[in-house]
């Protein structure tokens, strides 16, 4: 899909995680885009960068106005899980109040995509369909909940909560995660420890991007759970031993329970992503992410 360059598109986020490949994704196709940073100077892309505070509301309708979008995706937010368990005033500001002032300050506009987390659940079954009750046992899983709550009520038809989980990839100025740390130390030979009693959807960032641009052309409302296969971490750094060509023995199983951590973490948060893919916006299969990942690390970081 190519469209028109008058549609004007504003990435919260853009030098974070998903964002990065959000814009990039978008540019891709045509779409006028405009990426917000905060602290991080941004890397060298075909969007128009915009500072960004999500603290300051002044400055997220200034920034609205500014940009005029006809869409808006948000990915920006205050992530560390553990980080909003100790600071939460900055979690409700950044991922409730700087959520709920861009919902209203972008309330004309086409379309509003909202980027939330498995954390609004518990963990106690996994699996969870759009239609759960959420009860999320930390607060940035609260803090991301309330963010929800504020989108769906102020933009009800032309808005949408896609719910991901365990972001990995890599991205120029996003932050570390799982998926990288584990293939940095195998690249090493070294060992990774992974949980094998934690589940989750992880959803690779660069096809994640691909396929919001997608989303767009069908705009569904709601709330659509947008992630990759149930894996525990064990088992997906595993699969990323085998892709590498290390020996799998690497990967050493641990517990959850055997790590003091400030936020409790759900046990089984995998997303069912059956809505997704009746409306074709399902991610290839894990395999097939992770041979990419490992391929777009190598060409960013090794020079391949």
């Amino acid at each position: 899909m190519r469209v028109d360059e008058s549609v004007r598109v504003l990435v919260t986020g853009g030098t974070g995680l998903l964002g990065y490949w959000v814009a990039e994704a978008f540019t891709s196709k045509g779409f006028t885009v405009y990426a917000t940073y905060n602290e991080k100077n941004p890397p060298r892309s075909n969007a128009s960068w915009i500072k960004l505070n999500l603290e300051e509301p002044e400055n997220i309708v200034g920034v609205v106005r500014e940009t005029k979008p006809d869409i808006i995706i948000h990915t920006a937010a205050y992530t560390d899980v553990d980080g909003c368990e100790v600071n939460k005033e900055k979690a409700y500001r950044v991922n409730y109040l700087g959520t709920e002032a861009l919902a209203r300050a972008g309330r004309n506009v086409d379309y509003f995509i909202y980027i939330s987390t498995d954390y609004v659940f518990n963990g106690e079954k996994g699996l969870y369909k759009e239609k759960d009750t959420p009860a999320p046992v930390n607060y940035y899983g609260l803090s991301k909940l309330l963010g929800e709550v504020a989108v769906r009520a102020l933009l009800p038809e032309r808005g949408v909560v896609v719910r991901v989980s365990g972001l990995y990839g890599y991205s120029p100025t996003g932050k570390k995660n799982f998926g990288i740390i584990a293939l940095e130390k195998l690249l090493r030979g070294e060992t990774v420890e992974a949980f094998v009693d934690q589940r989750l959807s992880p959803t690779y960032i660069r096809f994640l991007g691909e396929i919001l641009v997608k989303l767009v052309d069908a705009r569904p409302a709601g709330i659509l759970h947008l992630a990759g296969e149930r894996l525990s971490r064990y088992e997906f750094a595993k699969l990323l031993a085998g892709i590498v060509g290390v020996d799998e023995n690497l990967v050493k199983p641990k517990l959850l329970e055997s790590v003091k951590l400030p936020a409790k973490r759900p046990r089984d948060s995998s997303l069912d992503t059956a809505r997704a893919w009746r409306l074709g916006l399902s991610l290839p299969p894990v395999l097939d992410c992770l041979k990419d990942m490992v391929s777009v690390y190598r060409r960013f970081v090794e020079g391949w």
